[in-house]
């Protein structure tokens, strides 16, 4: 499935990472929630693509937003290219790494009102 206005889409995936501070992270689909389902896309559609969606739009951020933030609901960082980049910009930003894992229990960002974000993540500990 394509989103019907790629540009609002990925635009509001940004916004939501510059937001993001420094020495925490993000998942995938984590922002996708923070996000309404896009319009003449049903919910049950987005629940299916919108951490797809947000990766697309990462792969495609502009310089000011902080992509090394967003990783995956394991609480790794996606195999591409790139990603040994991504975990140094995390280091030094203090997140430590355990077997090439995050503790997101430690690190996750939940932003303000926002509970567990009710994603499959592993227990790391």
């Amino acid at each position: 499935m394509n989103l019907p206005n790629q540009e609002a889409y990925y635009e509001e995936v940004w916004r939501v990472v510059r937001t993001v501070p420094s020495g925490k992270v993000v998942t995938y689909g984590q922002v996708a929630k923070m996000i309404p389902s896009p319009d003449n896309v049903s919910v049950e559609e987005y629940k299916v693509y919108g951490a797809r969606w947000v990766g697309n739009a990462m792969r495609d951020c502009p310089a000011d937003v902080p992509w090394q933030r967003v990783i995956n609901s394991q609480g790794k960082i996606s195999n591409r290219p790139g990603s040994g980049r991504q975990r140094h910009l995390l280091e030094a930003e203090g997140i430590l790494f355990y077997k090439d894992k995050i503790d997101l229990k430690r690190y996750q960002w939940q932003q303000h009102g926002q509970g567990d974000d009710g994603s499959k993540q592993m227990e790391l500990f």
